[in-house]
């Protein structure tokens, strides 16, 4: 958990029971004036209406961001198999807590279908073919060899071990890193440095994936230019 002036950021994991408990338990001990989730209409729709990928979604999107999205929500999902946590459910329930004490909800995040043509467009030959590598080396090793996980998935994992697995993503992705942590990270500032601005007397509550914390914390001091910008803002009210 970081904080800067009014504004305080939760760092989770997606299918931790960890994070679904720190959630809760800083909403109903602090109810913050306004809860800023890391989603945007398409998911925070899709989290509270269960909707899964469709084949249609092809025309609109491209058959490239929609294989990404369909392999990113069935990993997921696994892992939430594994630990009887159904993904996003941390952020499911600070919108419920935010509909019963009437906290206003901000959606802070990039439109998803922007990100992942962002990432097909900037994805290299090099790294489709380490991703290929990579897959069946994983398969190989899961068939002859069984791996651990190192951490505990009910918790979110220690920083010592994010850090180190955006390092690998940042050398052996670029793309990946860029796209979808570096370009995000700009964005979720922005829009979280609005809120601090437009909002000064009132307590706000960035709930984020795991990682982002310090680099969001790190742009949001360095973003000047905003305060002069004209506040036609990207961020999403839905309460």
């Amino acid at each position: 958990m970081l904080t800067y002036k009014n504004l305080t950021i939760i760092g989770t994991s997606h299918i931790s029971i960890e994070s679904i408990k720190e959630v809760k338990s800083f909403i109903q001990k602090n109810k913050p004036d306004i809860i800023a989730l890391e989603l945007d209409q398409k998911r925070y729709y899709s989290l509270q209406h269960k909707v899964k990928p469709k084949l249609k979604d092809v025309f609109s999107i491209g058959i490239g961001p929609f294989l990404i999205n369909i392999i990113g929500a069935y990993i997921e999902k696994k892992l939430g198999e594994i630990v009887k946590v159904s993904p996003g459910s941390e952020m499911k329930a600070a919108i419920k807590l935010a509909k019963k004490y009437k906290l206003k909800i901000e959606l802070i995040d990039q439109d998803i279908n922007i990100t992942l043509k962002r990432l097909l467009k900037e994805l290299t030959f090099k790294e489709k073919l380490r991703f290929v590598y990579d897959i069946i080396k994983n398969i190989v090793k899961g068939i002859f060899k069984k791996q651990k996980i190192n951490f505990d998935l009910t918790k979110v994992p220690p920083r010592e071990i994010i850090k180190d697995l955006i390092s690998k993503v940042k050398i052996n992705y670029p793309s990946v890193y860029k796209t979808l942590i570096y370009e995000r990270n700009i964005i979720m500032a922005k829009n979280l440095n609005k809120l601090i601005y437009l909002n000064p007397n009132k307590k706000i509550l960035a709930i984020i994936g795991a990682g982002h914390e310090e680099d969001l914390i790190e742009l949001i001091k360095g973003d000047k230019n905003i305060i002069y910008s004209n506040y036609n803002s990207d961020i999403n009210i839905c309460i």
